[in-house]
């Protein structure tokens, strides 16, 4: 949904004035509303309790921030606000707006990324794949656990699937896991998950 405006905001505008709020991002200057559903923030939880839990195994200096806001270097306008979102301590000292608001400017300090698809699909499968490879964002998955995006992206008949983005150069090579199968990971490579392990949080599967 993209809420009517008088005039385009610019990115300050919208980090004063909704930069709190986990329901809006930013697309070239338009407000838009995430509309997030219960189901849609349950299987963000259960992958964000997967993903610590490896993350405290491991062990590794990276967080999991509840709110961060992207602000892609070469895009005016624009605010990302990713669905999960893993940063490295370390790299964050560099991050010259991290020590005030959780705004990353640059993709040193991203380890991975985690969108669940909404009824803005395209959004996820599409624009944000080339943001991302921007940023150079070495993972990225694409939750669709509804089985939404176009039978370009996830084939026919459309069902659930889980896609996994790997940069290769300045592209992303990509793999499709449907619902039972053991998903893997560059960035964890010992996590054990499928998509039904994800929709267990919502469904009887």
């Amino acid at each position: 949904m993209i809420s009517a405006l008088t005039k385009p905001l610019t990115f300050e505008e919208f980090v004063a004035q909704y930069g709190d709020d986990p329901r809006y991002k930013l697309i070239d200057g338009e407000l838009r509303d995430l509309e997030p559903t219960g189901p849609h923030e349950a299987i963000a939880d259960q992958l964000t309790a997967y993903l610590a839990a490896e993350i405290l195994r491991l062990p590794q200096k990276w967080v999991i921030p509840k709110s961060c806001l992207i602000k892609p270097p070469a895009v005016e306008a624009t605010a990302l606000r990713p669905d999960i979102i893993i940063l490295d301590c370390l790299a964050l000292q560099n991050e010259p707006l991290w020590q005030r608001e959780p705004i990353i400017s640059s993709g040193q300090a991203i380890r991975f990324i985690a969108e669940i698809v909404s009824t803005n699909w395209q959004d996820d499968y599409a624009r944000k794949i080339d943001e991302y490879a921007l940023l150079e964002v070495s993972e990225y998955w694409i939750v669709d656990y509804r089985g939404l995006g176009g039978v370009d992206y996830i084939g026919t008949p459309k069902q659930p699937a889980v896609t996994v983005c790997n940069l290769d150069g300045d592209r992303y090579s990509r793999q499709r896991y449907w619902i039972n199968q053991t998903i893997q990971s560059a960035t964890f490579p010992d996590l054990q998950i499928t998509l039904h392990d994800l929709m267990a949080a919502i469904v009887d599967v």
